[in-house]
């Protein structure tokens, strides 16, 4: 069986929480629920640092702005993360080549960080924290529930992930207006931030 629906759907999956997908992967390959996991990430070190960085992302994400923060500094790491993932599926499965399946998980997962970095900007252009725990649950909801589907049922959840990936590109294009209102407050903190440091009352000229 191919394995291109998996390394699609894992690429969408790690664009929003790679760390997840990859301890989910290595859970379901351990505990012998799937064959089609490498044994790479089913090493023990590979799980618990991976438990351990989900853990933070789990506590970051669902921090105003910090989550913004954190998405901009896994701007690289998201994409290669899927890469990663998708080269060591395929080369467990040997019907797709790494570089094809590479290629496919890593530009999926930008696609997917993309719409999940502009998001949370827009949600954190409203001033209550809240919407900032409701969004990070269900995206942690949503990539465990899909990377689950996708060991069982690997067509039917690439058609779901490429659903919601299309889905959130419309969502982000409504949501235009919302993220540049979010980098003006950013720029506006920043500012305010650089005028805090400066001497007062200023030095006589």
């Amino acid at each position: 069986m191919s394995v291109l629906p998996l390394v699609f759907t894992s690429g969408w999956a790690s664009g929003i929480n790679a760390y997840a997908v990859v301890l989910l992967l290595g859970v379901f390959g351990a505990t012998g629920l799937s064959d089609d996991v490498p044994e790479t990430l089913q090493r023990p070190e590979v799980l618990i640092a991976a438990g351990f960085l989900f853990l933070c992302e789990a506590v970051a994400d669902k921090i105003p702005y910090v989550d913004s923060a954190w998405d901009t500094a896994h701007t690289v790491v998201r994409p290669a993360a899927g890469a990663w993932i998708g080269a060591v599926l395929a080369g467990q499965s040997g019907s797709l080549s790494d570089a094809a399946a590479g290629l496919l998980g890593g530009s999926t997962a930008l696609a997917s960080h993309a719409v999940k970095a502009g998001t949370r900007m827009a949600v954190n252009s409203s001033p209550e924290p809240f919407s900032n725990v409701i969004v990070s649950l269900a995206e942690d909801l949503g990539v465990a529930g899909i990377v689950t589907f996708a060991i069982f049922h690997p067509e039917a959840a690439a058609i779901i992930a490429g659903a919601l990936l299309l889905a959130g590109l419309a969502v982000l294009y409504l949501l235009v207006s919302r993220i540049r209102r979010f980098l003006r407050r950013r720029s506006q903190r920043r500012e305010e931030r650089r005028l805090a440091r400066l001497p007062w009352p200023p030095p006589p000229g």
